[in-house]
């Protein structure tokens, strides 16, 4: 009997610089009856709890404190009624701004996510944070519904995570290290937090506070306001001064685009909004005014979205689900979830199909991200690389075996995804035509980066569809590095 609906119960867990918490979210997936493959498609996220949001525990400064920050993860699934974590079926635990540099942070997020659900991602990384950031936000729906250019800014604990949508797609992502926890203090300015870009611009006024000093108002506000001038120098672009460069974490946005709305989100986000005015011990709310003091300079109407402090959270859980086509191919013995996998794209010219050629691509590929092949499981991702008849189909197979000698002889997973439908074509034809028997998974109409990375779950369906996640897995430096 075909099935033509899918329900599905989804967490997104955030580990913040400043907070923690936790959202789920129920996802309907319908075939798109105007799609030739009927392609299953997300058509409804229904949010049906949003979390207690707590600090994030920490340690020591470089430390998150696992056992708490599981205890409270733990508890707010019993709040929301989820008593069984395996009734939970997708969703992503993301580690995000200056938590992501602390020192077990790669440990927690993997932990998280192989204990809260049946395929959960762990994901960190500046570029994903920010397109999860705009699609929580609202504002890449809002540049669909509306047909335009809309810059988001999700301003958080330790960092902007910033994203220009156009007509319902993010286009281009950028964040720096500006956020309301990098520099924190008691009412009576008592410094309990000093974090690595505050340090940074205290030298730069030749300030010399050190933990438990007591930091006096003007000196807050003064640091507070050249973290608000960096900021807003990134959302006009190009960066041009030296602190600006400094705490980029990635390039600069694409300005290529004229911006007709500008969005804020995360908990600074909120207080430029007026929703709240609590001080939260750092200079969260004084960011917020000097933020506010420099809009004019901005480019774009300022428009409040649908969701602030809670904006890379719901992303995490409502956003990051991709679905493959529902034609594809996979070997019952291969065991899910799968995670972690890195996609390289091969560049194969259909018009120029053959074993030399797909060899020399194969190869290329690998050598781009220094992997030996064979020695790793990866996914190779190619965009249109064979007609569908069987000669060529055949002489793909073949190219595929020349091409992984160590993956076939060590029979290692094999990973192919097609941007085209045609996984369920290639998939029949590789097992036939060569000696690739077992471990092959053949995956389409996905749309993938190089250097991305995917987990893949257990196939939905009785087998038609396959979840997806795609994400980052870069967790950052200091700024020094």
């Amino acid at each position: 009997m075909s099935v033509d609906e899918i329900e599905l119960l989804s967490v997104g867990l955030d580990v913040g610089s400043s907070t923690s918490h936790l959202v789920f979210s129920n996802l309907l997936l319908r075939k798109d009856p105007h799609s030739s493959s009927r392609k299953f498609e997300v058509v409804e996220r229904d949010i049906i709890y949003e979390g207690e949001i707590i600090d994030t525990p920490l340690l020591d400064k470089n430390t998150i404190d696992v056992d708490t920050l599981v205890r409270f993860f733990k508890e707010e699934y019993k709040k929301a009624g989820i008593d069984d974590p395996e009734r939970v079926n997708t969703g992503a635990v993301i580690v995000t701004g200056e938590t992501a540099k602390k020192s077990n942070a790669a440990q927690i997020v993997e932990m998280l996510s192989n204990d809260t659900g049946k395929f959960i991602a762990a994901t960190a990384g500046p570029n994903f944070e920010s397109m999860l950031a705009a699609q929580g936000s609202g504002a890449t729906n809002r540049s669909k519904e509306r047909m335009n250019t809309v810059l988001s800014c999700d301003i958080g604990g330790g960092t902007s995570n910033m994203a220009i949508s156009r007509n319902g797609s993010v286009i281009s992502t950028g964040c720096i290290n500006v956020g309301g926890r990098l520099l924190a203090f008691e009412e009576d300015g008592k410094i309990w937090r000093i974090d690595e870009p505050a340090q940074i611009i205290m030298e730069e006024f030749g300030m010399n506070y050190q933990l438990g000093d007591i930091i006096p108002v003007e000196d807050i506000r003064k640091i507070a306001a050249k973290f608000a001038e960096i900021l807003v120098e990134v959302l006009i672009g190009p960066t041009h001064s030296k602190l600006a460069k400094l705490f980029m974490m990635t390039g600069d946005l694409d300005f290529a685009l004229d911006i007709d709305e500008i969005m804020f989100s995360g908990g600074v986000g909120e207080l430029m909004y007026g929703k709240n005015e609590q001080s939260y011990r750092d200079i969260g709310l004084i960011l917020a005014e000097e933020i506010n003091k420099l809009q004019h300079k901005l480019k774009g109407k300022i428009i409040e979205p649908e969701n602030k402090i809670r904006a890379t959270v719901i992303g995490a859980g409502a956003y990051s689900l991709s679905i493959s086509g529902s034609t594809c191919y996979f070997d019952e013995s291969i065991e899910f979830p799968l995670r972690n996998i890195p996609v390289l794209h091969v560049n194969a010219i259909r018009e120029k199909l053959s074993i030399e050629h797909m060899k020399a691509e194969v190869a290329k590929a690998f050598k781009r991200f220094d992997i030996e092949e064979g020695t790793e499981v990866v996914a190779l991702y190619f965009k249109d690389p064979v007609r569908v008849a069987y000669d060529k189909l055949k002489l793909f197979a073949q190219s595929i075996e020349a091409s992984m000698p160590n993956s076939v002889k060590d029979n290692k997973p094999i990973i192919l995804i097609f941007e085209k439908d045609v996984g369920n074509s290639i998939g029949n034809v590789i097992r036939r035509e060569s000696e690739i028997k077992d471990n092959l998974m053949a995956l389409d109409e996905l749309f993938l980066e190089d250097g991305d990375f995917i987990d893949v779950g257990a196939p939905l369906v009785s087998g038609e569809v396959f979840p997806i996640t795609v994400k980052s897995l870069v967790f950052n430096k200091n700024i020094r590095d």
